[in-house]
């Protein structure tokens, strides 16, 4: 009987110590970006503390509407968020979201956070186009609403590739460029392309149009890409898949929102693990 109990109590020591190695250590994060970036940081936090991490912190953010990273950069000191954090090594982990590229804000907080934290991780949000269409855009004149609901994944490819190829190739030469840098990408534009393909075709619980996916004509996003895009940077920041997480809570009200959570996740990883530069291997 004393055996068996040993036996016992073994094998819940294994497990426990296997649950606490699945779980990765909470990290002390950094942002700075726009209005298609800055809501994600406490969904981050919610999603962490819902797969048992343990430190997860947001140290700061820096929100600027519409920003490219430099006007972060270049905020006077009593005004700057970021500077204070990065010249002190705080931070285990920078997101940024750039709009216009090449960004000379992305390489100058690169720099400055390696040289206090040489082991500081870097990430970058790849975006949705705005307005559906980067002439529209660079425009002057912008529409007061769009009809998204007769574009097909084709058209979107067409528009957003050739922007995705951008943030690639200018990750790749700071990469190259800058000693210890690893810029990653987050494909948060990837995922929101599945997500309307499968809006388009019929397969996504609670959503009957692109629409509404969207709050205004710029391409603000409702909170089912929120919650998605949230759950790509998850995905990088902690390399780990988001399937199997509960609902999180801006979904909770929304129709079939364990369904659409769980459609949510999936895109997401299958985003993150496929993409090249995101740095998370599946």
């Amino acid at each position: 009987m004393r055996l068996l109990r040993g036996l016992l109590l073994f094998v819940l020591a294994a497990v426990g110590l296997t649950a606490q190695e699945a779980s990765p250590k909470g990290l002390k994060v950094l942002t700075a970006g726009h209005s298609f970036h800055v809501w994600m940081p406490p969904l981050v936090a919610e999603m962490a503390k819902a797969a048992g991490i343990q430190g997860h912190e947001q140290l700061a953010i820096s929100s600027i509407g519409g920003s490219k990273v430099i006007q972060h950069w270049d905020l006077p000191a009593e005004k700057n968020k970021a500077k204070p954090v990065l010249e002190a090594g705080k931070a285990d982990l920078f997101t940024m979201a750039p709009t216009f590229l090449p960004d000379p804000g992305i390489e100058n907080f690169t720099k400055l956070g390696l040289e206090h934290n040489p082991k500081l991780r870097l990430t970058l949000q790849q975006n949705w186009v705005p307005f559906e269409d980067p002439v529209i855009w660079l425009s002057k004149s912008k529409p007061k609403s769009i009809d998204r609901d007769g574009v097909t994944l084709a058209q979107l490819r067409a528009k957003h590739d050739p922007y995705f190829k951008m943030i690639e190739d200018h990750v790749k030469e700071l990469n190259a460029r800058i000693p210890g840098a690893k810029i990653v990408i987050v494909p948060s534009g990837e995922a929101v392309m599945a997500l309307r393909d499968k809006v388009i075709k019929g397969e996504a619980p609670g959503i009957r149009t692109q629409n509404e996916l969207f709050t205004d004509a710029l391409g603000h996003p409702g909170a089912q890409i929120r919650v998605l895009s949230a759950y790509c940077h998850y995905s990088v920041i902690y390399r780990r898949s988001p399937v199997g997480l509960p609902v999180v809570s801006q979904l909770t009200k929304l129709p079939e929102a364990e369904k659409l959570n769980r459609l949510l996740q999936e895109i997401a990883w299958k985003a993150v693990a496929g993409h090249p530069m995101s740095g998370v291997v599946q």
